[in-house]
């Protein structure tokens, strides 16, 4: 047999063991046979040396072929083996592991829900930005120069005289002066005001505000929407009361309170074991506000209210803790999936 037909049978050889080869072991064993160092292939091109000139060009460049062929069929039967080989740990027999599906935060469901209750009144939705000038913020709204809101104490102070707006009442000023009446909006978003962290209070916090303004809109019509949203979110069971307050936006003005839901009315630390909660402020708009922005307030009237969400967020599910809703715990979260 000549060598030339020694280097066809190696490659016949290889080729065959390489299809037939388990792992990548037995290639391994394969290159090492025939292309190591000491292989069988190896050996016929250093015996070129004692070959004639012909014959060695000839078998030289037939074997150099096979070998480069050879090299290529054992790399892509390793890369083959090793997808195989991580297939085979699947077992179609065993239960599905599941996938994790997000879902909106609790705040944000309840935004969602407030929102739809009062929309399905005829309020719009407006929304307005976080950084507010002290005009909308404040100025507008009636706030003298020396009210303590204005104090650096309660309010986030930013370049420019701007502030972090410390209410979404601001979006009302911006409605008031680019609307003409009927305006019957709501304005749900984030609030920032620099208190310390408790139980019942949180640097960043949410509110829906409301505000409805035209000809002939009275106290009753501002009753009449609260308690029916209030019989919308917290239904039948929950006591409610109506008591005096003052905002300087609105003359005059009431507090609603709804009976602890955590305590059933009977004193705890969240409703500070008054047995009452506290969930929003309303009245009527104060004239001066009206005739801020150019409304006619002998024609024209309008009620406001703002709630924070937190709050009644944690009366209707429990929650007897408003950090819970900002410290981002899985375990609290997937309760209102």
């Amino acid at each position: 047999m000549s060598l030339l037909d020694d280097v066809n049978r190696i490659e016949k050889e290889a080729s065959e063991k390489i299809m037939q080869a388990v792992g990548d072991d037995g290639l391994t064993a394969i290159q090492v046979k025939y292309l190591g160092r000491k292989g069988e292939l190896t050996a016929i091109l250093k015996g070129l040396k004692d070959l004639s000139v012909d014959e060695r060009k000839k078998i030289g460049a037939a074997a150099n072929k096979i070998r480069v062929s050879l090299e290529a069929k054992i790399k892509a039967a390793k890369e083959q083996s090793s997808t195989k080989s991580s297939d085979s740990f699947f077992d179609p027999t065993l239960p599905g592991t599941g996938n994790y599906v997000g879902a909106a935060h609790i705040v944000t469901q309840s935004i969602d829900e407030i929102c739809a209750i009062f929309h399905g009144m005829g309020f719009e939705i407006a929304k307005g930005p976080d950084i507010e000038t002290d005009y909308n913020n404040f100025e507008g709204l009636n706030f003298p120069p020396d009210h303590p809101a204005r104090d650096e104490q309660d309010t986030f102070f930013v370049e420019g005289g701007r502030v972090l707006r410390t209410h979404t009442t601001p979006v009302q000023t911006r409605m008031l002066h680019s609307r003409k009446p009927p305006i019957k909006c709501i304005t749900p978003g984030k609030c920032f005001r620099n208190e310390a962290i408790s139980t019942r209070a949180h640097v960043a916090f949410h509110q829906v505000d409301g505000f409805l303004v035209d000809q002939g809109v009275t106290m009753a019509d501002l009753k009449g929407a609260l308690i029916s949203f209030c019989r919308a979110y917290f239904g039948d069971g929950l006591k409610f009361k109506i008591r005096p307050s003052y905002f300087p936006f609105t003359e005059p003005s009431w507090e609603i309170d709804i009976s602890c839901f955590l305590c059933k009315g009977e004193g705890c630390q969240v409703c500070k074991y008054s047995g009452w909660l506290e969930i929003l402020g309303c009245g009527m708009i104060d004239p001066n506000v009206l005739e801020m922005a150019g409304i006619d307030s002998e024609k024209h009237t309008g009620y406001a209210f703002g709630m924070g969400v937190e709050r009644p967020a944690m009366l209707k599910h429990g929650i007897n803790d408003v950090r819970l809703f900002f410290n981002n715990d899985v375990r609290f979260l997937r309760q209102f999936r």
